[in-house]
């Protein structure tokens, strides 16, 4: 697909991170944006930049896990401009679980797939008949997350699940386009190759009350710098990748019509190839063990 000026795309999860950066990278393409997001503030302040760039935007505040506000998304984004041809469902959640699975709570598993699962499901049912029955070329990303994605993350458990059926739900869509024929095509992104600076860390304080904790929570949530000043004072390195090298990644993927927008690792390389012959092996699962606490 190419990216043009005048072409419209959608991004939940857009207020900041990879979504603000990814909606930043459309409209230097000279693309309409679209941004949604559960934070009005952040939100507003987002489309704010954008427009003292010069970009075209429509921002609405959307809780993707409820899907009559993405329905809404939808209606108003084809009211406004009157097409959609990029879709990122990227909007994404921590669930704040602790301990064991069998201690979490029933409402860390409800939140994480209202927004993580539920929110991409949301997405492709509201945008996806009209970008197809358009003609037009179009494409969808669906954020997921080495975290699940490639792997189990025993330690952030939840997340991964979600992650994991993000992948699943890509691949099915994928093959479900080709089967129509249309000119839409998918793919899945991974965030990275290395750690992301992203509101992800801090997702408690958007969690619905709908969602609340049934009981307080043993340790305090850790920001994304305690964790990092943690991992460093136990002498492990830290690396990141920017969001804007995402987003650059991203529109590359969306060009090439490439489905599988994982970056280069030989991190996720090994964990890939060790899954697989675990699998393929009929092997215990040991490339876990490193997660494996006492």
């Amino acid at each position: 697909m190419e990216l043009h000026e005048g072409q419209v795309a959608v991004v939940t999860g857009a207020a900041s991170g990879i979504g603000l950066a990814m909606a930043r990278r459309f409209a230097a393409e000279g693309l309409k944006v679209v941004l949604a997001d559960v934070e009005q503030a952040a939100l507003e302040k987002a489309a704010d930049a954008l427009r003292a760039e010069g970009a075209d935007v429509h921002a609405r505040v959307v809780d993707v896990g409820v899907r009559e506000q993405v329905l809404e998304l939808a209606e108003t984004a084809y009211d406004t401009y009157g097409a959609v041809h990029v879709l990122c469902n990227n909007a994404g959640v921590g669930s704040g679980a602790e301990g064991r699975m069998w201690e979490h709570e029933p409402n860390d598993w409800k939140w994480a797939f209202e927004v993580n699962v539920w929110g991409v499901f949301h997405g492709v049912q509201a945008f996806l008949p009209r970008m197809i029955k358009s003609g037009q070329p179009g494409h969808v990303v669906n954020t997921s997350s080495g975290d699940g994605g490639i792997a189990p993350l025993p330690t952030a458990s939840v997340y991964a699940v979600t992650k994991a059926a993000v992948v699943t739900l890509t691949e099915s869509l994928y093959a479900h386009l080709r089967a129509e024929h249309a000119r839409v095509g998918a793919s899945v992104l991974f965030p990275g190759p290395h750690m992301l600076r992203t509101g992800l860390w801090e997702s408690h304080r958007n969690r619905p009350d709908r969602y609340a904790k049934e009981r307080p929570r043993r340790t305090p949530y850790r920001s994304l710098d305690q964790w990092e000043t943690a991992m460093r004072a136990a002498g492990k390195d830290v690396a990141f990748t920017p969001v804007e090298d995402v987003a650059e990644f991203v529109v590359a993927g969306i060009r090439a019509d490439r489905f599988w927008l994982l970056p280069q690792s030989e991190h996720s390389d090994a964990q890939i190839r060790a899954r697989a012959r675990s699998m393929l092996e009929r092997t215990n699962p040991s490339y876990l063990e490193s997660f494996i606490l006492d």
